[in-house]
């Protein structure tokens, strides 16, 4: 673990992905370490609300590539770089409670299984939502109690059955009567949550086309889970990921109630509500205003309702800067203007994977242009220069941006960066031509009472 000194503003601890210790954030700094009035009148502070976070941020990118010597680092040096700050889960997680006080977040693993960010969220009392053997296995790796995991993949590997059933985590979703016949060979007091199809037609990540039971088919299902002598405990949904329709929320919860309903009629007492993910950073409000009252109406306050939200938490969090290592200039035949192809020591196969799966679009920002530092600075009035950004691999595919405009002309040796980087970027990297996929974070902390759970 190295501490770095960045000016006078704070200390971040630098982590590769192997140096996880509760010792890696230490000496984090937050709020009241880095008061918003002198963050404010940092140079680097890009005018936005939260003085502290961006002046942190902009002091960590710029002293880890001041650190950075392209001409004589090791072979890789000068490779692409997270900024990550943990204060930002934080707010979004008193963010949550403060609009959805009765749902309780179980975080999607699968979105970003950073160290640092597990931690914090099980020292806030999360519980976690594991889609397999690996996954549920970091989290009981940490010491955390498998009654805080929900085995949540509605078909499961039946190896993964026998050890979520050793391991005690007892929770864990089905769709269909294949996966019953299943868990009653190989976990048969598993407590089972029955996934039914939403409506996600809104969503930039369907995935009711692979997941979730028809609501023709429910009533059929918790019939033979009697039959088999299985405990179905509750139900659960996911609307789809991005959702950007607030109310395909309230349409699930509507037909769980009919599904709640329809286990009475069995003989299942139902006492859990699973509501699964989809939130997204910018309309999480209005999500909650329809889904909070929902449930409220619906399901009594004995039902104990949690969800699965996982790019809400680190979306915002998460900052990568990337290394020019080539450039093309390419001349319009008809206007004679120049514009540039970017090449970039990561792409689409690395922490932009997104591009291909996740329906993200990265948006490229200059973070040098020669000797300028230039987080964070504001370019409305400045003439654009048009870009396409590629990836480091040989694939064609690996296109990060067909078309960006920069103020700057930036030539190799110059990086950009990227906020909202962490969602399904880190996690989904690859390995493909040989290029790394443990890309250094470097951590900020915001706020202190983040780095006094992270501390403890």
């Amino acid at each position: 673990m190295v501490y770095v000194e960045v000016e006078t503003i704070a200390t971040v601890a630098v982590a590769s992905p192997s140096q996880s210790s509760p010792q890696a954030i230490k000496s984090m700094p937050g709020a009241s370490v880095v008061p918003t009035q002198h963050a404010t009148a940092h140079p680097y502070y890009d005018g936005s609300e939260n003085a502290t976070s961006k002046a942190l941020i902009a002091n960590a990118l710029a002293q880890r590539i001041k650190s950075i010597n392209v001409d004589n680092c090791e072979a890789g040096g000068e490779d692409a770089f997270f900024v990550a700050d943990l204060g930002e889960v934080y707010r979004q997680h008193l963010r949550w409670k403060l609009n959805l006080p009765r749902i309780e977040p179980f975080y999607a693993v699968k979105c970003n299984p950073d160290a640092q960010v597990l931690r914090l969220l099980a020292n806030l009392g999360c519980g976690f939502d594991c889609a397999s053997k690996k996954e549920m296995e970091t989290i009981l790796s940490m010491g955390i109690s498998p009654s805080r995991i929900v085995y949540a993949h509605p078909c499961k590997t039946a190896s993964f059955i026998r050890y979520a059933a050793a391991e005690g985590v007892d929770h864990m979703t089905f769709d269909n009567a294949e996966e019953l016949y299943k868990c009653q060979r190989y976990f048969p007091h598993a407590r089972l949550l029955l996934r039914i199809a939403t409506d996600d037609s809104k969503a930039l990540c369907r995935l009711s086309v692979k997941y979730g039971a028809p609501l023709d088919s429910t009533a059929g299902l918790l019939q033979l889970a009697k039959n088999l002598g299985l405990n179905v405990v509750g139900v659960s949904f996911h609307v789809g990921s991005g959702t950007y329709d607030p109310n395909a929320f309230v349409g699930a919860v509507e037909d769980a109630r009919r599904v709640f309903d329809e286990a009475a009629d069995v003989g299942f007492e139902m006492k859990l509500l699973d509501v699964g993910g989809g939130y997204g950073h910018n309309n999480f409000e209005a999500i909650a205003a329809v889904l909070g009252p929902a449930v409220d109406q619906y399901f009594p306050s004995n039902v104990r309702v949690i969800a699965e939200p996982g790019r809400y938490y680190v979306a915002s969090a998460f900052t990568v800067a990337a290394h020019i290592i080539a450039r093309r200039t390419v001349e319009d035949p008809v206007t004679l203007e120049d514009s540039f192809m970017l090449y970039l020591n990561d792409g689409v196969y690395g922490n932009f994977s997104g591009v291909m799966f996740d329906h993200q679009t990265p948006i490229p920002r200059v973070l040098t242009c020669g000797d300028q530092f230039l987080y964070g600075k504001r370019d409305a009035d400045e003439r654009l220069v048009k870009y396409s950004i590629w990836g480091p691999t040989c694939d064609g595919l690996d296109c990060i941006s067909s078309s960006s405009f920069l103020p700057e002309v930036v030539s190799v040796g110059d990086w950009l960066y990227f906020t909202e980087m962490g969602a399904y970027s880190k996690c989904s990297a690859t390995k493909f031509n040989g290029f790394p996929d443990d890309h250094e974070v470097v951590y900020v902390c915001s706020e202190q009472g983040a780095a006094a759970l992270l501390d403890s």
